[in-house]
């Protein structure tokens, strides 16, 4: 990797979001649908906040609780993900550089970067994309075709 790659590089700027207005329901099956682990929040097109999948089975109620499948599935539908999401998360810009990215994650121990140009959300940076990085600067195994 040279010291020119940039963040836009190697972000996904194929994005699932969810609108503000949106229910911890909406999320977690924005999520299961689309596979993906954080998901960016906006109002219009701004990033107001993330929501983890860590974030989502944190808020659930236990299923060991005295608790009926409808009051489970209430709980989803009823909470705003407005009152569960963090606000202003830590973001990046395109043209940093990965390094910089890198740092910023470990510094602030977070799993994925939202990818912002002036307030707009162009793309996401997560561990995952960093992984798949490595892979290309990783010798492959002695014997394999790879």
């Amino acid at each position: 990797m040279s010291n020119s790659e940039r963040v836009r590089d190697i972000m996904n700027s194929s994005l699932t979001t969810i609108p503000l207005a949106s229910s911890l329901l909406d999320a977690a099956i924005t999520m299961r649908r689309s596979s993906v682990r954080h998901l960016p929040i906006l109002d219009a097109e701004r990033l107001v906040g993330i929501i983890t999948e860590r974030d989502v089975q944190r808020c659930a109620p236990s299923l060991l609780s005295p608790i009926t499948q409808e009051e489970y599935n209430a709980t989803f539908e009823n909470t705003p993900i407005e009152r569960v999401m963090l606000r202003n998360p830590v973001t990046v810009a395109p043209d940093s550089p990965i390094r910089d990215a890198v740092l910023l994650m470990l510094d602030r121990k977070v799993g994925c970067l939202p990818v912002v140009e002036g307030e707009r959300l162009v793309g996401i940076l997560t561990r995952s994309d960093l992984m798949n990085l490595l892979m290309n600067f990783l010798p492959a195994p002695p014997g394999s075709s790879a």
